[in-house]
């Protein structure tokens, strides 16, 4: 029997490559997606033994859980910020950068001062006692000319004074610390206790307490000179931050929302994942799935959207700026927003990875020209002398566990790595995608020819 070379014994496996791959792509069945051995006996096809009943199972676990997907976006939020301190205080810190926040506080305080101390009266008792002293018409007309000047610089001061220091580094500390201090207010608060920090209305409005800051700018007008601040009272006031008639309906639901967060998103996916598992063709069942909780996150992210115009335009100009109110909505609803965007792009990668690995007429084909183009070139280097020996074929032979192991790494990020963003969804889809092609193309199926044969034509397996 003639002999062949390896260059022949190359192209003759390039070809029944080539062959095996449009075959796969021809004859891959419907069911299950798998791809059926040429000359193999055609096994029944799951879908043959489901009946119809598994389809409607089927569609039911998808629909409730794509409606499960919002309320656990929302869930899994409130869980975040009403258990984690980090969470809590990275979310809302940057308030106190806002120049709106800034003013309105700003704008309070003074207010609150102004009601506390009579700083007209004090100027003119000034005024009185110098001219009580004798200080001649003229001068004491001057004086008098005065009282008004004086009071308005002195609030101009005031003003200023309480400005610089909400403007400054170290009042955005101050209300950091206050945030990490008052998180545990905030839950008492969800919870209905007359003591938190921070209340809640019977109407729904939100009040955070000025004592702390009109103490500092006490202690930073009297360090000025200005020792009437002394006599500023310890003040109890709670100014308005935010309006919304549904606070009072979320602390009736807030031990439900903390206890859902934990298990309500791993049911909204366990019940798309069990709808695709038991439908009679999994492969239109996984976009079935992904496309509906795509629509589910649009509603979310519309939803939020609407939500904002709502908010804002229920809040009384009164109470709070509608600037201000803008903000803060922003501040509560942005990581939301940002979740469901995530999952809304990860929903459309699993439909298109989906997609092109079902057994549809389109993806078949792009199957075989990848599967065809990694042939060729696995078949150059061969021809060239470059070959990845022993460890390709350990490759080629464990190549499904490889796979596999891909895979779970991938879903493990997606599910467990936070924030979920759709930046970290992408770069894993394309990481992911590109080591199966190097493996693809790293991997060397184990020639063997047999010894003796009946014919010139030497009989090649792959193992």
């Amino acid at each position: 029997m003639p002999r062949l070379t390896n260059a022949e014994l190359l192209q003759r496996l390039a070809a029944l490559e080539e062959e095996n791959a449009e075959l796969r792509g021809r004859l891959g069945t419907e069911g299950d997606g798998t791809e059926p051995l040429v000359g193999a006996a055609p096994a029944p096809a799951l879908a043959h033994k489901r009946g119809w009943g598994w389809t409607l199972l089927a569609v039911v676990l998808i629909v409730i859980g794509a409606i499960l997907a919002p309320v656990a976006v929302v869930a899994s939020w409130a869980k975040l910020q009403l258990t984690d301190t980090d969470a809590f205080v990275a979310t809302y810190a940057p308030l106190a950068h806002d120049p709106g926040v800034q003013a309105y506080v700003t704008d309070e305080a003074v207010k609150v001062i102004e009601d506390s101390v009579d700083i007209p009266a004090l100027t003119s008792q000034v005024v009185d006692g110098i001219t009580n002293l004798g200080t001649g018409p003229v001068a004491t007309k001057a004086l008098e000319a005065l009282k008004g000047p004086l009071a308005d610089g002195i609030l101009s001061l005031i003003h200023t004074t309480v400005g610089n220091f909400v403007a400054s580094d170290a009042f955005a500390q101050v209300w950091q610390e206050a945030l990490r201090a008052s998180h545990t207010q905030l839950v008492a608060t969800m919870q209905g206790d007359p003591q938190a920090a921070i209340t809640v209305g019977s109407d729904g409005s939100v009040g955070v307490q000025l004592g702390p800051i009109i103490d500092r700018v006490k202690q930073l007008l009297v360090e000025r000179g200005i020792t009437f601040a002394s006599q500023i009272p310890t003040v109890d006031r709670t100014i308005t931050v935010a309006q919304n008639s549904s606070i009072p309906t979320l602390q009736v639901f807030y031990g439900v929302a903390v206890a859902a967060g934990a298990w309500l998103p791993w049911v909204a996916i366990g019940l798309l994942a069990l709808g695709v598992v038991v439908a009679r063709r999994r492969a239109l069942a996984l976009i079935g799935a992904a496309s509906a909780l795509a629509i589910a996150m649009i509603v979310v992210v519309a939803g939020i959207g609407i939500g904002r115009l709502v908010f804002v335009g229920s809040v009384s100009p009164g109470l709070i700026p509608a600037g201000v109110a803008q903000t803060v909505f922003g501040t509560v609803a942005t990581p939301m927003r940002d979740t469901g965007v995530a999952v809304l792009v990860l929903a459309i990668v699993v439909a298109v990875v989906g997609w092109y690995a079902g057994p549809f007429g389109v993806p078949r084909r792009l199957r075989g020209f990848f599967g065809s183009g990694v042939t060729w070139v696995r078949t150059s280097a061969e021809r060239h002398g470059i070959t990845t020996g022993k460890a390709g074929e350990w490759i080629y032979a464990q190549r499904v566990l490889l796979r596999a192991a891909v895979a779970v790494i991938a879903a493990a990020v997606v599910l467990f790595v936070r924030p979920l963003t759709p930046a970290l969804i992408i770069w894993t889809l394309v990481i992911a995608a590109v080591v199966i092609a190097v493996l693809e193309l790293v991997q060397r199926p184990v020639i063997t020819v047999p010894e003796h044969a009946d014919d010139d034509t030497p009989i090649m397996t792959v193992s």
